[in-house]
């Protein structure tokens, strides 16, 4: 997974590929082809 500082041109690399945001970060997902996922941002420390 690679951490990219921008996620609209993470998301055009494929059309399956979806934003999702979990635990604080924004990550992009792709079934289709694993090898586009990304993410952004950090996790919030408890």
């Amino acid at each position: 997974m690679k951490v990219v500082s921008s996620l609209k041109s993470a998301k055009l690399r494929h059309r399956d590929c979806q934003v999702v945001k979990r635990r604080g970060r924004v990550f992009v997902i792709c079934k289709s082809n694993p090898r586009f996922k990304a993410v952004q941002g950090k996790a919030k420390k408890k």
